[in-house]
């Protein structure tokens, strides 16, 4: 996936036709994207892409924000995608990757998605099982950072493979690593070492769906 400096960078060539009379600057994007001056320098130094501001700005522009994520001409970012594929949006859903997290307001949008990354999630005709969420937490780095989207495939909770899977408990909504034991139990995993190992009953557990990709690939 591309920096957000290259994000930034392909975000200037897509609007500046906007500003004929001159030359775009960061604080330009900035404005565009409603992210403080401030809050930007920080992500662009830290390379933190702000992937919900990204997706207002490509809705307006009828753009699939994986145009953006990864490296296509400055061409097609212009003209609107011509094929692209839906998945619902909780956007208002907070799995963690530290302590629990959840919203129950279950509203939700529709994410466009182009074909390349379709096919990553499995093709097409698991989309109807797929859905997006958000990250919260740092338990889960480098796997998965605060803010990330994910994408939950609801019928894949077998674990006999192990996984990242997003799971309910009565602490919340979660992210974790999971691996099956040989007394039956799980191992609760989180990729950041800081983090302890937890140890649960499966009935203890409620196996939401196997996360099978992020904007930038699952580990």
């Amino acid at each position: 996936m591309k920096t957000f400096s290259d994000i930034v960078e392909t975000i200037k060539d897509i609007v500046s036709s906007e500003f004929p009379e001159k030359k775009v600057f960061d604080k330009d994007v900035a404005e565009l994207l409603d992210i403080s001056q401030m809050n930007f320098a920080t992500m662009k130094k830290r390379n933190k892409i702000p992937f919900n501001e990204l997706l207002d700005f490509c809705a307006k522009r009828s753009i699939a924000i994986n145009w953006l994520l990864y490296n296509q001409s400055p061409e097609s970012l212009i003209e609107p995608t011509n094929r692209f594929y839906m998945v619902r949006y909780f956007s208002s859903v907070n799995a963690s990757a530290g302590g629990g997290a959840e919203n129950d307001e279950l509203s939700y949008e529709p994410l466009m998605l182009e074909e390349n990354f379709v096919v990553s999630l499995g093709g097409d005709k698991e989309l109807r099982h797929i859905e997006a969420i958000n990250v919260s937490g740092d338990s889960m780095e480098p796997s998965f950072s605060y803010n990330d989207i994910v994408f939950v495939n609801r019928s894949k909770t077998d674990l006999s493979r192990g996984g990242i899977f997003t799971i309910r408990t009565e602490h919340g909504l979660f992210i974790k690593r999971l691996q099956v034991r040989i007394d039956g139990k799980l191992d609760i995993i989180s990729d950041n070492k800081d983090y302890p190992t937890y140890v649960a009953r499966q009935d203890e557990v409620e196996i939401i769906g196997r996360v099978v990709g992020r904007f930038g690939g699952v580990e």
